[in-house]
């Protein structure tokens, strides 16, 4: 068993990058030094921490809850507060449905693309991260959901996450693969879909049933919001450990699969932007075209089989390293691993947005500062920011390779200390739990470095 930490960690450099050639998320200088450098620089470092943690953390301590009430915190969880930021949600969720229908045709002119896709998908990871779950005090269907009847129906075990898990992937599936980023009104009519179906399932199941298991939002949210200091229990506002809200996250049915989803469409995102997926996916459409399907319907196949392929490989990454787990004793059941570790993949999929989604959140992100002053496209100038633009130098672009690399190394540092303390508490045994976590760190490695090169095919 010794021999599998070195085999796993050689299994994970085989993904590190060369040097890179490939295409980013913004234009970046050269480097003083190459970036498959950098690659085996964040290997190291987590090579470090796994042996840090093996000897200075020899008892469970995440899995410890820690949490106080804030001075305020009866305030900012009261019901008026409360109201008002549900109120806002229903108030944003309707000007962006109209927007949608009766604003300028294009993407960034247009309020219902650039709120939906940048300032509430992106930005709300990002506000989830540092403030808590804030999107359960702003769900606009929540809120609404709280106004209609409640059958309270029993909500079948088996189904778990796995509707919330369905409809993320859809979601994403929208983003990436429909184009219906450039068609406002198509969007704003997927969402208000999907508004029907949210609350009719509130009304059958119960708005807190359904919010935990089937809205897809809710249960995004909240993952990213239990990295979060902060947490609301029994209607006071109170602060915790950093991750604190991991460990104690449930797995029923679904969840492996919704935290596979996070991390794999964010993959093939990365993926989509660089020559080898060009190559790839000429080949499905010249293929599926001559069979008589049409171009545009042909890229959209190949798309979304590399959506999948995307959330299979990041399934099969987790599902190597729970084999491994397993593969030292303990006599732990393959499901109690891969349920007992899959909070440990949060911070990855944070780190994944942060650093794939950062530049476009600060840059195109500005737009709906203008389209707030004029979200219909009517003329109007209502807070006078109607004539703003988007400042590329608000960041500087010389330095996102560092920001990118440094964010993915910590959160992949923080994976290994949460699958390190959950080692500790599910094999009872600090040697044991150790040569549990010598493939755990192997995925981590290869995390990592999937993550570098992703940057890196879109760069340069």
């Amino acid at each position: 068993m010794r021999r599998a930490l070195p085999a796993a960690i050689f299994a994970a450099f085989l993904l590190v990058p060369a040097a890179a050639e490939a295409h980013g998320l913004v234009q970046r200088p050269p480097l003083p030094i190459p970036q498959w450098l950098f690659a085996w620089a964040a290997a190291a470092v987590l090579v470090i921490s796994f042996f840090a943690l093996a000897v200075l953390w020899p008892t469970p301590r995440l899995e410890q809850d820690a949490w106080r009430a804030a001075p305020t915190g009866r305030f900012w969880a009261s019901a008026p507060v409360q109201a008002f930021w549900g109120l806002l949600g229903v108030f944003l969720l309707v000007v962006t449905v109209v927007a949608g229908y009766v604003g300028s045709g294009t993407a960034l002119d247009n309020w219902a693309p650039t709120f939906l896709l940048i300032t509430f998908w992106v930005g709300l990871v990002f506000a989830s991260i540092l403030f808590g779950d804030v999107f359960r005090a702003l769900s606009p269907w929540r809120t609404l959901g709280r106004l209609l009847p409640q059958l309270n129906r029993p909500y079948p075990e088996r189904l778990g996450r796995w509707p919330a898990a369905a409809f993320l992937f859809a979601f994403t599936w929208i983003e990436l693969v429909s184009g219906w980023g450039e068609d406002p009104a198509m969007l704003v009519t997927a969402v208000v879909g999907y508004t029907v179906v949210t609350l009719a399932a509130q009304v059958y199941f119960g708005v807190d049933t359904w919010s935990r298991r089937g809205e897809a939002f809710a249960v995004y949210f909240n993952l990213f919001a239990r990295m979060s200091v902060f947490e609301t229990r029994n209607g006071t506002l109170g602060v915790r450990r950093p991750l604190g809200g991991l460990p104690k996250l449930d797995t029923p049915p679904g969840t492996v699969a919704f935290v596979t989803v996070m991390i794999g469409t964010v993959t093939f995102d990365g993926l989509s932007q660089g020559s080898l997926w060009t190559d790839l996916s000429t080949g499905v459409v010249d293929t599926l075209d001559s069979l008589g399907i049409g171009a545009l319907t042909a890229a959209k196949i190949a798309s979304t089989l590399g959506l999948l392929f995307g959330v299979l490989l990041v399934w099969g990454f987790y599902r190597l390293g729970v084999e491994g787990a397993r593969s030292v004793g303990g006599n732990l059941s393959l499901t109690k691993l891969e349920n007992g570790f899959v909070h440990s993949l949060v911070p990855i999929a944070a780190v994944y947005v942060a650093a794939h989604y950062l530049t476009f959140l600060v840059f195109e992100g500005q737009a709906i500062t203008y389209l707030a002053s004029d979200p219909f496209s009517q003329g109007w100038n209502l807070f006078g920011t109607v004539d703003w633009g988007i400042d590329y130098t608000v960041f500087p672009q010389e330095n996102t390779w560092y920001v990118q690399v440094a964010v993915v190394v910590i959160g992949h540092v923080a994976a290994l200390a949460l699958a390190h303390d959950r080692a500790l508490t599910l094999y009872g045994e600090a040697k044991l739990a150790v040569r549990s976590q010598y493939w755990m760190l192997g995925v981590m490695v290869g995390f990592t470095s999937l993550a570098l090169w992703l940057l890196a095919q879109a760069g340069s």
